[in-house]
């Protein structure tokens, strides 16, 4: 398994050739004929909504890396090894926000296979935390350039922008609590 488009075989280092299989396409390696599967990767995110305004405000950091530096998004990233996915995104939300969470406070946003950037195939696992249940103050961290908390209208009005499907999440996160909850 690979997490970006392969040309050369992981076991043996030659040339691999296009065949089809299971009616997909894939990547074999002639010389050892195994198959190379493209698998995507794991990702998580958290949208912590806090409800103490009039209108409802979600954490988002705005990227400082590579891709989309400058857009704005939920804190999230890569799952590590040996990860549950709630623990992850719980880890990802404080080192990237300085905002804390107990991964057993998560409640499941959404989940989404995002398009691939070059070539590279990830796979989303959204979660949502109210604030009352967070602690600690926006603070960026690791590869984010700001972190804070934005309502829908304050969003709409500024000049910033959304990664691509950030912005949906973004918006059902508001939503996401009720008043009554």
């Amino acid at each position: 398994m690979v997490s970006r488009p392969p040309d050369y075989c992981p076991q043996c280092g030659d040339a691999l050739e296009a065949i089809t299989l299971e009616d997909r396409e894939r990547q074999r390696c002639p010389t050892c004929e195994r198959v190379i599967w493209h698998n995507p990767v794991p990702c998580t995110g958290v949208a912590v909504v806090d409800r103490s305004g009039p209108e409802p405000a979600v954490l988002c950091v705005e990227r400082g890396v590579p891709p989309g530096v400058g857009e704005w998004t939920l804190p999230g990233g890569h799952m590590e090894v040996g990860e549950e996915p709630h623990v992850a995104a719980a880890r990802e939300l404080e080192e990237e926000s300085g905002i804390s969470v107990d991964p057993a406070d998560l409640e499941v946003l959404d989940a989404t296979a995002l398009e691939p950037h070059n070539g590279k195939h990830v796979v989303t696992m959204y979660y949502v935390a109210d604030r009352a249940d967070a602690t600690g103050e926006p603070n960026a961290g690791s590869d984010a350039n700001a972190a804070q908390f934005w309502t829908l209208s304050e969003f709409a009005a500024s000049s910033e922008r959304f990664r691509p499907v950030h912005e949906d999440r973004f918006q059902t996160a508001a939503t996401f609590f009720t008043t009554d909850a």
